[in-house]
């Protein structure tokens, strides 16, 4: 049985129970936690999510009242998404999961359950489902109007950068190209790229668009990405991805990007950098360096981050 086929079952008989009352019967019970979140794209247990104390401790503040708020209107789109959303900041992904599917046993056709179930699929490294819940999402939002999606944990503009549309194709291109299908992921990004309205959303769609097409070996295309990134765009809060666009252009070096804590602790944005940096020295031919951080991602423990979670699938490319 495969990695991602285990991961599915052992999601399907977290809801299955659940999924068999009538919804109208449905009471607004919380999720059942389970033994773990996640296996890795090596095959590892992934259990707790690694949070700093301050962190955790408002993470489950916050927690405590979308439950609350859930168990009073469990039909509320509202209180469905954000008590799901909760429940993935926490790491506790299967559980946010299962809310976002009972929402759609409620409301079937809505794209915003649809759009944060994806993401939490790409989590728990079940990157087919995402990529099902992400094509219905755009599918469903084709022609309609776009709306802003407000933040979880709000950058310091308290300056919501990204939309339904946007995230949904952020996460979109993200499951493709960790499938391998660069292709896909770069037609997605490109398209993001031309519609951003922020230079936040520009630098993380372009980044994303420049290591689909240097993976592909459309280099020629991947060095027009680099045309536009300069070092005074107003970021808000994608700082990695500008660094990272930076560097791919030659204007930043290595260890201006790759950043750690004293004890040589990876934070999420940490993670994703740093995978950046590895992919570049993948495709300009340094393939033992690549690796060698890649290692290192992972080893830093970061799991939820999309860093950790691309650097677990190029190891598992290679040949042990």
């Amino acid at each position: 049985m495969t990695i991602t086929l285990l991961t599915r079952v052992v999601l399907s008989a977290a809801v299955l129970a659940f999924a068999s009352v009538p919804v109208a019967a449905q009471p607004a019970v919380a999720p059942r936690a389970p033994r773990f979140q996640a296996l890795s794209a090596l095959g590892d247990t992934l259990r707790a999510l690694p949070l700093p104390e301050a962190t955790r401790a408002r993470y489950e503040r916050q927690l405590a009242v979308a439950r609350r708020a859930y168990e009073k209107a469990p039909a509320n789109l509202d209180s469905i998404i954000w008590y799901g959303r909760r429940l993935g900041y926490l790491g506790r992904l299967r559980e946010s999961i299962e809310i976002y599917t009972r929402g759609l046993a409620r409301h079937p056709d809505n794209p915003w359950l649809l759009r944060h179930r994806g993401h939490r699929y790409i989590s728990v490294r079940d990157f087919e489902a995402a990529i099902t819940d992400l094509k219905r999402a755009r599918d469903l939002t084709r022609d309609k109007p776009d709306e802003v999606e407000l933040d979880g944990q709000p950058n310091k503009a308290n300056m919501p950068i990204g939309t339904l549309k946007s995230n949904i194709a952020y996460h979109l291109a993200l499951a493709y190209y960790l499938t391998g299908s660069w292709g896909e992921a770069a037609d997605i990004a490109q398209h993001e790229v031309t519609a951003a309205t922020n230079d936040d959303r520009r630098v993380s769609m372009a980044h994303w668009l420049y290591m689909s097409l240097r993976r592909a070996g459309r280099n020629t295309e991947a060095e027009k990405v680099l045309v536009p990134m300069r070092r005074n765009m107003r970021i808000i809060e994608n700082q990695p991805y500008h660094r990272l666009m930076l560097l791919y252009k030659g204007v930043l070096p290595p260890d201006s990007v790759l950043t750690a804590s004293p004890a040589g602790e990876l934070s999420v944005e940490d993670a994703s950098a740093a995978y950046g940096v590895a992919n570049w020295h993948w495709y300009n031919g340094r393939r033992s360096e690549a690796q060698a951080l890649w290692t290192r991602i992972v080893a830093g423990g970061q799991w939820g981050a999309f860093g950790t979670i691309a650097a677990e699938v190029e190891l598992s490319r290679i040949p042990r």
